[in-house]
């Protein structure tokens, strides 16, 4: 059964435990931890003398800075989502780590066609402890990218034995990193800038392609009903691609977040989604609206009464591809979620915000 998004996420980036080291072999990467005063950044240290695509490549992180030393062949995910990334730029990874147990490989129906006839990457199991360090070394990895993720420095430490690993940016919060930036990372540690930069290229002409006149300057969130109200903040992906629609979140939501991707907010403080679009996260459309509308907290507030609220069904590839917010699941997504963007801000409370047809 599909472990439910909001539930996994938040179980990750909690968890915090230890990994064991049980199987190290050859050292491939400079852990650094120093001179890294930003995100992670291409800095091609080569031999070589060349610019974009060449080896070896040093990356900076959260926790140093990464030599990739040639053009890697057997490459492992860690990152939740970033196997998307990577196939954008026309690599497939040999494993690729589960995160909402939905799809077989872990390649949603947005990267079917990036797979093509490539071989499924081994699946990972999401354990909520952090990475299989066993099973990643017992793939031989030349190259393992955490950059969508939120992995300690004792995980990134036992992971860096045996291969070089590509952490999470420092500038942003755990599981913070734009999509776009994530496909560059992946772009130039597996020796492809110039492909990411298309690959990205043309998801913000797709998204840009879907901007409404009515979508610019009006204010949203997004959000669930995960143990009270749960709300996503300006450093995660859900909430980006409000803004890249031309949406503004509203003011003092961060403040609420703090330094992570979201939080829980109080009753007190539903004001934070009353604004000109409501979009719900929920596990079932039907009935979870009729149980956060039956709450007058919510449910009298001016985007309930006045029809501004879109529901996305979690459990579905359109909510999956969402909870992605990758290059690769974002035009899937933003083909769905701007007609029911539209049909909430016609200003017709009556115009029903219908679910789409897949």
């Amino acid at each position: 059964m599909a472990r439910s998004p909001r539930t996994a996420r938040i179980t990750a980036a909690v968890s915090s435990a230890l990994l064991l080291l049980t199987a190290a072999t050859a050292c491939g990467t400079d852990s650094g931890g120093s001179g890294s005063s930003g995100g992670t950044t291409e800095k091609n240290t080569g031999a070589e003398g060349g610019g974009s695509g060449t080896f070896p490549v040093t990356l900076d992180h959260k926790y140093g800075s990464t030599t990739v030393p040639s053009e890697p062949k057997r490459i492992v995910t860690i990152g939740f989502t970033d196997q998307d990334a990577l196939l954008a730029v026309g690599k497939v990874p040999v494993a690729s780590t589960d995160w909402l147990g939905a799809h077989k490989g872990t390649i949603g129906p947005w990267a079917k066609d990036e797979l093509g006839s490539g071989k499924l990457p081994v699946t990972l199991k999401n354990t909520g402890t952090g990475p299989q360090v066993e099973k990643i070394a017992a793939l031989k990895p030349d190259l393992i990218l955490a950059v969508y993720g939120g992995l300690t420095k004792d995980q990134y430490t036992a992971l860096s034995k045996f291969a070089p690993v590509v952490a999470q940016p420092k500038k942003y919060n755990d599981w913070g990193v734009p999509w776009q930036e994530q496909t560059k990372i992946v772009g130039t540690a597996v020796g492809r800038p110039a492909e990411a930069a298309q690959a990205v290229a043309a998801t913000e002409k797709k998204i840009a392609s879907l901007v409404k006149p009515e979508f610019k300057g009006k204010t949203a969130v997004i959000g669930t009903p995960f143990e009270g109200i749960f709300v996503w903040g300006s450093q995660d992906t859900r909430s980006r691609l409000l803004t890249g629609l031309g949406f503004r979140l509203p003011a003092g939501l961060d403040k609420v977040i703090g330094d992570q991707f979201g939080a829980n907010i109080s009753k007190e403080r539903t004001d934070l989604l009353d604004h000109d679009a409501m979009v719900w996260m929920v596990k079932d459309v039907a009935k979870d609206s009729a149980e956060l509308r039956k709450d007058p907290s919510y449910g009298d507030l001016k985007v309930v009464g006045e029809g501004r609220e879109i529901y996305v069904q979690e459990s579905s590839d359109y909510g999956y591809a969402m909870s992605f917010g990758t290059v690769l699941s974002l035009p899937y997504v933003v083909e769905r979620l701007a007609p029911q963007l539209t049909a909430a801000l016609d200003g017709k409370p009556e115009t029903p915000v219908r679910q789409p047809a897949s």
